[in-house]
């Protein structure tokens, strides 16, 4: 299933009020994790999968790798992308991630964030990238962590007042489909465990990296309400592999 909600115009108006959609980088718990094992970029060919606003394809030019490809479904996100956009060196399509067809050993890096939970065979993406990086190139993403995506319900148990108790994990192990609920919509998402995220790497043929579980640093913690219970259970996962 290719899913796209962000052209739906009540989901896509309140994605662009999150933090992340109005700051930008700086605006993501995850991303001062994210950059930290990014490769060096100058220089580089960059496949950005899911690229929503275009914030990692800009970033990518901004250390000064050679091209960027932002590749993702919605026309919403692309249109934004776009008119944030005034760099020939960085093109956007239209696509699902699914359908991705490129050159063998186009690209250097290949990056995604938060995307591959919505589809449903991350080892058939494992192996599509795996052909388009050059040899010695890298593949770094981030998803919804699996104790994050692992019920339905994807929340908090409460007690009667409405206090947060803790985070509920089941089900972990019956991997597939997940029917939540984000912003105003119903989506459909993927779980799987950590050790299907590791494996399908290591089948393609990756040497994984890093792993990282990013928590929101202190000043985010601190100044983004939101953020205030983040570091109660983990909600990212944070690959880094390598050809």
């Amino acid at each position: 299933m290719k899913q796209n909600k962000y052209d739906n115009v009540s989901f896509f108006s309140a994605y662009e009020k999150m933090p992340r959609s109005i700051k930008g980088l700086k605006g993501a718990g995850e991303w001062p994790v994210l950059k930290e094992i990014l490769p060096e970029l100058r220089n580089k060919n960059v496949l950005d999968l899911g690229c929503g606003f275009g914030w990692h394809c800009r970033y990518a030019r901004q250390e000064h790798a050679n091209t960027v490809i932002g590749v993702d479904i919605s026309d919403k996100m692309l249109e934004k992308a776009r008119g944030m956009t005034n760099d020939s060196s960085i093109s956007y399509m239209k696509l699902p991630i699914e359908d991705i067809n490129f050159q063998d050993s186009q690209f250097d890096v290949v990056i995604s964030s938060l995307a591959f939970h919505y589809i449903k065979s991350f080892e058939a993406i494992c192996e599509k990238v795996y052909k388009y990086l050059k040899p010695g190139g890298s593949f770094i993403f981030s998803v919804e962590h699996p104790i994050f995506t692992s019920r339905n319900e994807q929340d908090w148990y409460y007690d009667e007042q409405g206090n947060r108790l803790h985070w509920p994990v089941d089900n972990y192990e019956s991997e597939g489909v997940r029917d939540t609920t984000f912003l105003t919509e119903n989506v459909i998402k993927y779980h799987r465990t950590f050790s299907t995220y590791v494996n399908n790497l290591i089948f393609a043929g990756f040497t994984i990296k890093a792993v990282k579980e990013p928590m929101p640093d202190k000043e985010m913690a601190k100044n983004v309400p939101e953020m205030k219970d983040e570091n109660r259970r983990p909600m990212f996962l944070i690959i880094s592999a390598e050809k």
